[in-house]
């Protein structure tokens, strides 16, 4: 009996909160956000964090403004983490995102120059946005799940 337990734990997924991003991952992350090196992050430097926090529901500087430490504390708590969409996704369902959050949410998974969104009968947000450079299509579905392709 013992024997069938350990093998069946075995066997389940480990499941959990992921574990937090690292100073150095943090640090790196600041060094390339802050493009002036100006130890804040404004205007474009800071769009993909402010989308993050809202996202998250934290609040961001009513001047549209982080500095180092506000960025550290919140990347440690992963709020600035890419999270990986579900398989299948986009999915379909009743979205109660305004075309603002939807914008906030594909801007926070890294995209840029968002534009052209709109919702389908699917209840997905779809437009175009750029990553790395490269115009795509982009998606969000009811859940948040951001997908490019």
């Amino acid at each position: 009996m013992n024997r069938f337990l350990m093998a069946a734990a075995c066997c389940l997924p480990l499941t959990g909160p992921a574990a937090a991003m690292s100073s150095d991952d943090c640090t790196s992350m600041w060094k390339t956000a802050d493009t002036n090196s100006d130890g804040m992050l404004n205007g474009a430097e800071a769009d993909r964090y402010s989308a993050a926090m809202r996202t998250a529901g934290k609040t961001f500087d009513a001047n549209g403004t982080m500095n180092e430490a506000a960025f550290m504390d919140n990347c440690k708590a992963d709020v600035f983490a890419i999270a990986t969409a579900e398989t299948g996704a986009p999915l379909k369902g009743a979205n109660s995102f305004t075309e603002g959050q939807a914008k906030d949410w594909i801007m926070a998974a890294g995209f840029t120059d968002v534009s052209a969104l709109a919702k389908d009968a699917d209840g997905i947000w779809r437009g175009t946005a750029s990553k790395g450079g490269k115009s795509m299509n982009v998606a969000v579905d009811y859940k948040g799940n951001v997908v490019g392709s």
